[in-house]
Order: C-alpha cells, then sequence, then structure tokens
C-alpha cells in the first residue's frame, strides 16, 4: 500500500509507538487522524487529533463517522495491567479484553466499511510477542494479544474481498511509558519499530517481527511446553 496521500487513523496516537506512526506517517506524505480519549493530549505538529476511546463503541462510531475517507487504519491503543490469570483482579483482566481485543475489533468492524466505500486500504494491528509466549506474571495480557492475533488472521480472510489487507506487527519490550520497567538494555527504539511497521504496511507483508526476540518466539512456536 502507498503510503503518500494515504489517510490514516491511528488508535493511541498520543504516546509511545503510536506517536511515532503518527510522526513518520506525516513524513510519508499521508494525511493522519491522530486519536486519544484525550485529544488534546496530542501535540504532533500535522495531525488531526481526534477524540477516539476504543472502550466506548458511541466514541468509535464518531471517529469513524469523522474520518470518513480513511483507508489505513492502525490499532496502536492498549494497555498492560500485569494481570495474572487466576489470582488477579477480574475486572484488570476484563480490562484488558476489552482494551486489547474487543477495542481493535469494534474499530474494525466501524472502519471497514469507510475503507471499503474509499476504494480499498489496510488494516495493521499492534500485537506483541506475547501473542506467543504466554508468562504467567503477564496472563491477562498475553491472552489478550493472542485473541488479537487471531483476530487479525480471522479478518485478513475476511476482509480481502473487500479490498482490505490486513497486517500484524509484533513486538516485544520498547522504550515506552507501558515498559519503563524494563532493564533499558532489554527495550527497543519505538522510533525503528514504527519505521519496520510502516515499510511493511508499504510492502503488504502480512505479518512484520520487529526484533529479535519476536523472531526467536516466533521460532519456537512448535516447541513442547515443559513440564510443570
Amino acid at each position: 500500500m502507498e503510503l503518500k496521500n494515504a489517510v490514516v487513523v491511528v488508535t493511541g496516537a498520543n504516546r509511545g509507538l503510536g506517536r511515532h506512526l503518527a510522526a513518520q506517517l506525516v513524513e510519508r506524505g499521508a494525511k493522519v487522524y491522530a486519536t486519544a480519549r484525550r485529544p488534546e493530549a496530542v501535540d504532533l505538529p500535522g495531525v488531526i487529533p481526534l477524540q477516539l476511546d476504543v472502550t466506548d463503541e458511541e466514541s468509535v462510531r464518531a471517529a469513524a463517522r469523522t474520518a470518513s475517507d480513511a483507508t489505513l487504519l492502525v490499532n496502536n491503543a492498549g494497555i498492560l495491567t500485569e494481570t495474572p490469570l487466576v489470582a488477579g483482579d477480574l475486572d484488570a483482566v476484563r480490562l484488558e479484553m476489552e482494551t486489547n481485543f474487543f477495542g481493535p475489533l469494534a474499530v474494525t468492524r466501524a472502519f471497514a466499511p469507510v475503507i471499503e466505500g474509499n476504494g480499498g486500504g489496510a488494516v495493521l494491528n499492534v500485537l506483541s510477542a506475547l501473542s506467543w509466549l504466554h508468562p504467567a506474571g503477564l496472563g491477562a495480557y498475553a491472552a489478550a494479544k493472542t485473541a488479537a492475533w487471531a483476530l487479525t488472521d480471522a479478518t485478513r480472510e475476511e476482509l480481502a474481498p473487500r479490498g482490505i489487507a490486513v497486517s500484524a506487527l509484533h513486538v516485544a519490550y520498547m522504550d515506552t511509558e507501558m515498559a519503563a520497567s524494563v532493564p533499558a538494555n532489554q527495550k527497543t527504539d519505538p522510533a525503528g519499530v514504527a519505521t519496520q511497521a510502516l515499510d511493511g504496511i508499504e510492502a503488504g507483508l502480512p505479518e512484520i517481527l520487529a526484533d529479535e526476540v519476536t523472531r526467536y518466539v516466533k521460532q519456537s512456536l512448535t516447541a513442547t511446553p515443559d513440564a510443570a
């Protein structure tokens, strides 16, 4: 997909990876709707701030009405509560699923007819190495990102006849606020991840693996789990 003159909606564009994606899309000549729950938090030059809460269906529908010229959707907004599945707070588990799975689903459902009506385009879902690796302490996040991986694969097949390509970006820890507690030497530069993601969209890649950790985890999927 050519990004120059594309019309892009980036969710969670006020910070972290989303901010880098929005900034680089502007540099590549795209029109960018940079969304956030509080649009006043979006301070990037050249973008159109847009209110969008992925857990609020009316907010999602309103954003789709405003960004009616969209040709590319980037489902980037997400949260990490560090909640285990058995011992953790169930409301936190539900919040992770609402934000990291049902949120991208709702936004995709709202924008698919918009993108199709504008001649087709693409959707990029920001996922994680934890789509495939499921540590106990991050069980809620891993479960939600695994579900979002299934969402990506299923909607890729469902939306292809409508002229919409669907891609996944998988990445491990990035140097963002979400991973503030992770040692610096274990984190990837989000600007470089954004570049890889946008290059992958332009190349039509269905899956973009942004770092060595992610590539290793993907290659290990066929390994037999250790006995308890």
